[in-house]
């Protein structure tokens, strides 16, 4: 028979992390003994699952060995990098608490300050998000691209998506549901954590440096994940492209209209080609501008229609065995639908 669904599951993308994990294990275990302290946490009662983003050095390996003899730990190896929120997305399917953290595995996220999150969950809350109050160890350019990214973000789209905030946020069960059965390929989550709803409010925090190395967020993944996360929430793009476009055609006929007067009315003609190449130029410029955003959109419907799954999982590693987790997951949906069935 399975066993009761723990009371929390925290859910940590791990990307070449070697270095980093032993110091990470010890931090989980003091947020395990502060559960303990302060909500009589059993050890039953919580879960940590770490989700292997096709990592290249022996981070999978570390946490095989550990998660392999360590009780109440996971290793989800999935089959190749899928990227940050893929990893995540993973993470959130598999875990089987009654609610869900998620945090990076670099330590610039305080695993401790899960419990306080925790503690804010009883307060009626579906959603507690963990908002950066400073961002130690940040270049400039850093902190300058994702405060113009986070406001512009938030005045495109037609719900709030709170500012300053990552991906360390804890969840309850009907948001992490709801969110479970969202399948889109260009994923922002903490943007379909707040197109879900349901009450959500934010604990303030100091963001620490990262623990050893660098970022792996490249300047190119992020411009990735801006991109996705406007396009995924907001038709901006595609309005602005119809704004330039009706503006160049007005600018052209008040060009044109300016010509045919100093033609009809007047002895001076423009003479030469450097006009025709400003009108030639500024147009196909707009036209080009206009295609590459609509080619992003068509783009994205273009992966969606294809129905591929989000990840593939290559092994579970765990005391626990793989097929205990998949009847519990089949207990917990069928309670959950059962509860459904005698509202209505």
């Amino acid at each position: 028979m399975a066993s009761k669904p723990p009371l929390l599951s925290v859910v940590i993308p791990i990307y070449n992390e070697e270095k980093t994990i032993p110091e990470l294990v010890k931090r989980l275990n003091s947020l395990l003994y502060i559960l303990k302290k302060r909500f009589s946490f059993r050890p039953e009662d919580a879960e940590i699952l770490f989700v292997n983003d096709g990592s290249r050095d022996d981070s999978a390996e570390i946490l095989k060995k550990f998660c392999g003899s360590t009780p109440g730990f996971f290793l989800i190896n999935l089959s190749r990098n899928y990227g940050h929120q893929l990893a995540i997305t993973a993470g959130i399917d598999v875990a089987r608490g009654e609610n869900v953290a998620v945090m990076d595995g670099d330590l610039q996220d305080p695993p401790e300050f899960v419990a306080d999150l925790f503690e804010k969950m009883k307060d009626g809350y579906d959603v507690v998000y963990a908002r950066r109050r400073t961002r130690d160890g940040e270049s400039i350019f850093k902190l300058l691209t994702a405060h113009l990214f986070y406001r512009t973000l938030k005045k495109l789209t037609r719900f709030d998506i709170p500012i300053d905030t990552g991906d360390f946020r804890i969840m309850s069960r009907r948001v992490t549901d709801v969110l479970v059965s969202m399948r889109e390929q260009h994923r922002y989550i903490r943007g379909l954590i707040a197109w879900i709803g349901f009450r959500q409010t934010g604990l303030e925090y100091d963001r620490d440096e990262r623990f050893d190395g660098e970022t792996k967020f490249s300047v190119g993944k992020m411009l990735k994940f801006a991109l996705d996360g406007i396009t995924s929430f907001s038709s901006a793009p595609l309005k602005l492209s119809s704004y330039l476009g009706f503006s160049a055609a007005f600018a052209g006929s008040l060009y044109s209209i300016y010509i045919l007067y100093l033609k009809l009315f007047t002895n001076n003609t423009i003479q030469g080609w450097t006009s025709v190449m400003v009108v030639v130029l500024l147009l196909g410029g707009v036209q080009l501008l206009a295609l590459g955003m609509i080619g992003e959109y068509l783009s994205r419907v273009n992966d969606q229609t294809k129905n591929r799954p989000l990840y593939v999982i290559e092994k579970i590693y765990s005391v626990e065995t793989l097929e205990q987790r998949k009847h519990s997951r089949v207990d917990r949906e069928n309670a959950r639908r059962k509860n459904e069935s005698s509202r209505g």
